[in-house]
């Protein structure tokens, strides 16, 4: 009777550790798999080389003019400017915030994936039973910091303390309820396949991950990487463009130059740390190569620009 008592709990306690082994590995596949916590990762580089603007809402109010007449008001003609820079800062420092979170987050979920990886391949069942509390406690707070991970991935509302509009701004009218959140816009980057140097100009193209309808105002950013006399120290320049492609005219031949593109700066622009850079080299005088410069008519669409 004592053997069979003795096998049997033997059996109860290995039946236990195969099935708190197995809620253990079945959290890692699924909540904290190494291709989920990558697909965090990539995503928070992403966000970090994001546009970020405040948006306020609603953008267009109606009020009553002089005469007592109804009209639609754009939102920024009644918001006091020093208020809304104000607001501004606070939303590039939460959003600062937020990144330095997501990444600190991450770094907490890897850490502890690996904690529970070394839990599950060192113990030997005596000790994995003995540590289930601490190990559920674990799984729990991992499963927190993800939601939490998945909740600030999304740019967030702004919590204004103050009001944007005066009194005195509105004649009489109720101030409305204005609300304010930030907004993200994607990098833009180079086609690297697109964009090409020649002998004496440069064609350059660019993209975003989720092309915009409307139309997009770009700066794009050239200089001559080494430069000796006056004329290559001139060899530089911003060109503004309201499309997603440029020529650049007039370089010099067999000489890098670096490129650099960006989205023009808006009143609604509140953070941005990352542009997009690419280095090209003209082609030398000795190369026979396509180095003739494009016929204008050829060029419809790509604003054509010389130093």
């Amino acid at each position: 009777f004592s053997v069979r008592s003795k096998e049997e709990q033997d059996n109860a306690i290995l039946n236990m550790y195969m099935e708190r082994k197995s809620l253990v590995l079945q959290f890692l596949q699924s909540n904290l798999s190494p291709q989920l916590l990558e697909h965090h990762q990539k995503k928070l580089e992403l966000l970090k080389k994001c546009y970020y603007y405040v948006e306020v809402m609603p953008p267009h109010i109606v009020m009553r003019d002089e005469s007592r007449a109804l009209i639609s008001t754009d939102v920024f003609q009644i918001i006091d400017s020093w208020r809304l820079e104000r607001m501004k800062k606070v939303a590039r420092t939460q959003t600062e915030i937020q990144l330095v979170l997501l990444t600190e987050l991450l770094e907490q979920l890897q850490r502890g994936r690996e904690e529970l990886v070394c839990y599950i391949e060192t113990s030997d069942v005596i000790t994995f039973l003995s540590k289930w509390d601490s190990v559920m406690q674990k799984m729990s707070v991992l499963s927190k910091l993800m939601n939490k991970v998945l909740s600030l991935q999304v740019p967030g509302k702004l919590h204004a303390k103050h009001r944007l509009v005066s009194h005195a701004d509105i004649r009489g009218t109720r101030i409305p309820n204005i609300k304010l959140s930030l907004t993200t816009k994607m990098p833009v980057v180079f086609d690297r396949k697109e964009s090409v140097a020649y002998k004496n100009w440069a064609h350059l193209k660019w993209f975003t991950e989720n092309q915009e309808s409307s139309p997009e105002q770009y700066e794009l950013h050239f200089r001559l990487l080494k430069h000796g006399t006056q004329t290559e120290l001139g060899q530089r320049g911003i060109v503004a463009i309201s499309s997603n492609t440029c020529v650049v005219f007039d370089l010099l031949p067999d000489r890098s130059y670096e490129f650099t593109i960006r989205r023009a700066e808006t009143y609604t622009l509140v953070y941005e740390t990352w542009h997009d850079t690419i280095t090209l080299t003209t082609a030398s005088s000795a190369e026979d190569s396509s180095t003739c410069e494009p016929e204008l008519a050829d060029k419809k669409g790509l604003l054509i620009f010389s130093t």
